[in-house]
């Protein structure tokens, strides 16, 4: 799936089954319209493919790359070994509620960074959101939809109401 033959984010997840958890960072880059692709690759099960996609994403013109996986988690780790660029990390719930896709996300070697976020939906949300940050750092244009972005959202806890 791409939104654009240009795309500044790489999605990808390790199964089709991971789709629920990583859609909110699609409807993410929608609602910003930013350029993505999205697909499905396993670094279990088709290592060539994930480091023929990783390592082309940057003459592709991708940014920034997003992985989300679940039990060994081993995605994002791979991915950040074949490139230069930000590698966010998405652990899927999983057989130990997501616990072992965290630790395996995050316990990356020195020398390979991956930015790790929380298990499930709202990491998926909040990395799309945290590449958006970063592709901001260059796009005053996007800034200011960041910045309208969270006077929307104070807008909502503003307006809440409590029953009393």
């Amino acid at each position: 799936m791409s939104n654009s033959d240009k795309p500044l984010v790489g999605i990808i997840m390790g199964s089709s089954s991971d789709w629920d958890t990583m859609k909110p960072a699609v409807d993410m880059f929608k609602e910003f319209d930013i350029p993505f692709e999205c697909r499905v690759m396993s670094a279990h099960r088709t290592p060539a493919v994930v480091t023929e996609f990783s390592s082309t994403a940057e003459e592709r013109g991708v940014e920034v790359l997003i992985a989300g996986a679940g039990g060994a988690a081993h995605l994002a780790g791979v991915v950040a070994a074949h490139t230069v660029l930000p590698v966010l990390g998405v652990p899927i719930e999983s057989k130990l509620n997501g616990l072992d896709s965290l630790l395996s996300t995050v316990q990356m070697p020195g020398g390979i960074p991956v930015g790790t976020l929380a298990i499930g939906g709202a990491g998926a949300k909040n990395a799309a959101l945290l590449a958006i940050r970063i592709m901001a750092c260059s796009r005053p244009e996007l800034r200011k939809k960041i910045h309208a972005f969270n006077a929307k959202q104070a807008e909502k806890v503003m307006a809440a109401e409590l029953p009393v």
